[in-house]
């Protein structure tokens, strides 16, 4: 008997990847380019996984004269000039060694839901010769921003899966509304960016401390077949 293959849609910073020295160091940049003081790192880091624009708009907290548009701007030449310099963002514990295994099931699809764009998405793949791994890859470039659930919804179009077999893993409550408004089923991560009780308050179904969690905790919610990655 064939079973229905299961979705699991990947944030990728703060989820696969940890980013936050290069975000920090980029937001910093920017906001002294543009002459202004940079709010602290909790503050920057609470807005990862929103698309630049709508990160600048949530940041300038109300202020019709705050610069979004030359904010954005700032942060893509600075973050674009980190990338050059630094080495790749690096895979949270037991990330590649999960989804390899979740990749090589009959019943399982792996797709990518992030606020990246894709040529940050691609050097990603590319550092971890992960070409190839994800079936289905919506970036800033695609869609709206999160938590509109556009990004999740022409993935399931793309493969052709019901929301009731899609699942979203993230760290954000940005990823946990996204997921929820598309209605499909939604994993928050304890490793990321956003607070564990902002993941619950946006929907997040269960919450996971560990990445070899991921496969019971899609199991649980679809009743596929995903045993424990050892």
């Amino acid at each position: 008997m064939t079973l229905e293959p299961i979705l699991a849609l990947f944030d990728c910073d703060g989820t696969l990847v940890d980013s936050q020295h290069m975000i920090v160091a980029a937001m910093g940049t920017a906001y002294a380019r543009q002459g202004l003081p940079a709010p602290d790192r909790l503050r920057m880091l609470s807005i990862v996984g929103l698309s630049l624009r709508e990160a600048f708009t949530d940041l300038a907290e109300g202020d019709a004269a705050f610069p979004v548009e030359e904010m954005v701007e700032a942060y893509r030449s600075a973050f674009m000039d980190l990338r050059d310099r630094e080495p790749p963002e690096p895979m949270y514990p037991f990330a590649r060694d999960t989804l390899d295994a979740l990749r090589q099931r009959d019943d399982m699809l792996l797709g990518m839901v992030t606020g990246k764009a894709r040529r940050g998405v691609t050097r990603v793949l590319a550092a971890n010769a992960m070409d190839g791994w994800f079936s289905t890859i919506q970036t800033a470039d695609d869609a709206p921003s999160k938590p509109h659930p556009a990004m999740v919804q022409q993935a399931m179009a793309e493969m052709g899966q019901p929301s009731a077999r899609t699942v979203v893993i993230g760290d954000t409550g940005f990823d946990m509304a996204m997921a929820k408004a598309a209605g499909a089923h939604a994993i928050g991560v304890a490793w990321g960016y956003h607070p564990l009780e902002q993941l619950t308050a946006a929907g997040a179904d269960v919450i996971v401390r560990d990445f070899r969690e991921i496969p019971d905790a899609i199991a649980a919610l679809v009743g596929g077949r995903a045993p424990a990655v050892a």
